[in-house]
């Protein structure tokens, strides 16, 4: 009877790694986005895909779209944090003065390229900015596509048009800015806009080209208004994190999964993937009959006055003067 008990303890103990090897995880994934939008299509859905794929089905994500797993947008990182989930994606800007050294990159024309501003912020997060998310792992940083005010009832073509008007912005930088610009910023997180637009609350947004179709924002608006500059006029800072915790109870084969398929060059390609859907939103309001208009660049002559911007409708138009002014691109400017 003693050497059964010792032949099976020596069993189990053999198939003790095994079973670990085989063990599988579910991923909680919380964000506050649609199904429809191309943050969820585009990145967050391939990204579960990919880890499902090389885990061989060991490593699953249960994605909660929408807030399903309750709380608010600003809430996210606390949650992830906490363990409430154990990926996020989020905006840190909702969140005023929580994240001072990544607020940089929402600075008004600081950010260039999608991938290249992607892969500086991976760069200055992993060098300057881990101490922001304690009890956090980022895997993802970049900023949306370049932003363009979408405007209700007020037509805008050129910045002087704004003042006076109610628009909504996703940073405490981006509230900065727009009052300079002389509006009345309206911080709202991205699932209270829509309405706010529909109600009245608000007379337009600031808001990235790629999000405008899942938002219906090219439906509750009639004009737009773009930057037509090789800095962005206004950015925002997007991450995804996962609980730390979690993160360093996986097997080292799991770790190393997430590892290969996060940071630097995964968070350039979420950005130049999510830029080229700019490109369909911006085409999309521009076919569902709204005007475009795109803000010319700055003369190089001191004292010229600056005409307004000419709507975009698929060509390129001269002004009376004779000078080309920007119409409908290929793509959205950066």
């Amino acid at each position: 009877m003693k050497i059964r008990r010792i032949a099976l303890g020596l069993a189990t103990a053999a198939l003790a790694p095994a079973a670990a090897q085989a063990q599988e995880v579910t991923l909680k994934f919380a964000h506050f986005m649609p199904t429809t939008n191309p943050y969820h299509v585009h990145v967050i859905v391939p990204w579960c895909d990919r880890i499902a794929a090389e885990s061989k089905g060991r490593m699953v994500c249960q994605i909660y779209p929408a807030m399903q797993l309750g709380g608010t947008p600003t809430q996210l990182l606390t949650q992830v944090r906490d363990g409430v989930a154990d990926v996020i994606w989020t905006m840190p800007g909702y969140n005023a003065g929580r994240f001072p050294k990544l607020e940089v990159f929402e600075l008004p024309f600081f950010t260039t390229t999608p991938e290249a501003t992607a892969r500086a912020m991976w760069d200055f997060v992993q060098k300057n900015a881990l101490d922001e998310f304690p009890g956090m792992k980022p895997l993802a940083t970049w900023t949306p596509g370049a932003y363009a005010f979408h405007m209700n009832g007020k037509e805008v073509t050129r910045l002087e048009d704004l003042k006076g008007a109610k628009v909504r912005t996703p940073s405490r930088l981006g509230n900065k800015l727009l009052a300079a610009l002389g509006t009345t910023p309206v911080g709202m997180p991205a699932p209270q806009m829509s309405e706010g637009i529909a109600k009245g609350v608000i007379d337009g947004a600031l808001y990235p080209w790629e999000s405008v179709p899942s938002a219906k924002l090219h439906e509750l608006t009639r004009f737009s208004f773009d930057a037509n500059a090789e800095y962005r006029m206004s950015a925002a800072t997007t991450i995804i994190a996962m609980n730390r915790k979690k993160y360093d109870s996986l097997p080292d084969d799991l770790k190393k999964i997430i590892d290969d398929s996060t940071g630097r060059e995964f968070s350039a390609q979420a950005a130049a993937v999510l830029h080229a859907q700019a490109t369909v939103g911006r085409d999309q309001t521009i076919a569902n009959g709204n005007k475009v208009y795109v803000l010319p660049p700055p003369r190089s002559s001191a004292g010229r006055r600056r005409r307004p911007a000419s709507p975009a409708t698929g060509s390129r138009r001269r002004t009376r003067r004779g000078s080309t002014v920007s119409a409908c691109m290929t793509r959205p400017p950066h």
